[in-house]
């Protein structure tokens, strides 16, 4: 197995007041999202695909822009996808699926010829920031691609610094929970031992490389596994006693930040304290089987409109106070062919016409209330584009400042 390491070693007059107006409206119309690293961003969310009936990514950008949401990870390195995003501000971490890892792990004129394809291609203009390398490998049943999960993640890095864009875009790997022997309570988090030969040595990597730790952190999945023993108001960051850490004497009133600092002790306990965690994926399931505890519209209203209130808070967690949370949420879209249980499939914030799927804050582009001679269907945004858009905006102002 090929893999060379060297390289990773080495931010007041009428006609003043109308242009006034409308310069104010170009720039929040055309304005780009934060930069890398401006403003501390705290919420993202998942734009998986694994539906037949979901808008085309030029509408989705629409629709992000609409909801304000300015950072998302897809699961692939779509063309597609990243062509609708050009411009957009919005900013991506791609994926690189497992499927790829053997392949990618072999050499690095591999890696190089996929990021070469995949990334610089659509640089600057799409804003690529990641590249999510396997996705819950670690912790996983396919064991052969522990192996490679590594040598993968140091060839892709590779390709990007002898490209000049590590500084530009990050590598990562999420994990799921498995990686952990227990989470609970959120000190005596550790990781599993048969996993942990393999973890220490990415960790090591990715501390070198200043990457965080990426967990998908479900406390759905927690609740619908053990119903009988968990508040449901602990899991969706509702009034409750919440739970007591005796040994860090810190107390927590919801599941989701015991979660990340669970992470945060695995990591202290690896010898990797100063490394940041960012969740990944986390949400919940509007509907589910008969046996999946809690997954309601009502719950799902109640776990990601409370999360986004968390979010823009902008803090850090009980154990890491200094430490701003960030998390995507999953996901975007219900997706309609994912397999598995129900509640796979009904994960999302948006109905495909781009209108809410329950209220989380969002507007979507079909707000209900609105009245009809204002409204504008989210196919005739997408299709009309963003400059016919901002024109009808740009007539509009013009009519009120006339009046």
């Amino acid at each position: 197995m090929e893999c060379t390491s060297s390289v990773y070693l080495p931010t007041f007059h009428m006609g003043s007041s109308i242009f006034l107006w409308l310069f104010l409206i170009f720039s929040v119309i055309f304005s780009p999202v934060s930069a890398k690293h401006s403003v501390t961003w705290t919420y993202g969310v998942n734009y998986g695909r694994i539906a037949n009936n979901l808008p085309q990514p030029e509408s989705v950008v629409t629709l992000l822009k609409a909801a304000k949401i300015n950072h998302i990870r897809i699961y692939d390195a779509d063309h597609g996808v990243l062509q609708a995003f050009k411009g957009s501000g919005i900013e991506i971490i791609i994926g690189l699926p497992n499927e790829y890892l053997k392949e990618i792990s072999i050499g690095e004129d591999r890696a190089m010829n996929w990021v070469q394809e995949n990334v610089q291609a659509f640089l600057p203009d799409t804003r690529i920031r990641g590249i999510a390398v396997g996705n819950e490998i670690l912790g996983g049943t396919t064991i052969e691609l522990w192996e490679v999960l590594l040598p993968a993640a140091k060839n892709v890095y590779s390709a990007l610094y002898r490209l000049g864009l590590q500084h530009t875009v990050e590598v990562s790997s999420p994990h799921s929970e498995a990686v952990f022997a227990n989470s609970f309570p959120p000190s005596a988090c550790i990781f599993r031992p048969d996993v942990a030969p393999f973890m220490k040595p990415l960790l090591e990597f990715f501390s070198q490389i200043a990457s965080p730790f990426y967990i998908n952190a479900y406390p759905f999945l927690a609740y619908k596994n053990d119903p009988q023993h968990i508040d449901i108001n602990y899991a969706l960051f509702k009034d409750n006693r919440g739970i007591y850490d005796a040994k860090t004497k810190l107390h927590y009133d919801n599941m989701f930040e015991a979660q990340v600092d669970a992470a945060y002790a695995a990591l202290d306990k690896a010898g990797f304290s100063k490394m940041q965690v960012i969740v990944s994926e986390t949400g919940w399931a509007s509907r589910g089987d008969p046996d999946e505890a809690g997954a309601t519209v009502k719950n799902a209203r109640t776990y990601n409109r409370n999360l986004r209130k968390l979010l823009a808070k902008k803090k850090g967690t009980p154990f890491r106070p200094k430490m701003v949370i960030k998390a995507y949420v999953f996901a975007l879209f219900n997706e309609n062919l994912k397999p598995g249980p129900t509640s796979e499939r009904n994960f999302g914030l948006f109905k495909p016409d781009g209108s809410i799927a329950y209220d989380v804050g969002f507007t979507g582009l079909v707000p209900s209330a609105a009245p009809p001679s204002i409204l504008v269907s989210f196919k005739e945004i997408a299709g009309q584009g963003w400059l016919r858009w901002s024109y009808l905006l740009v007539s509009t102002a013009w009519a009120v400042v006339l009046l």
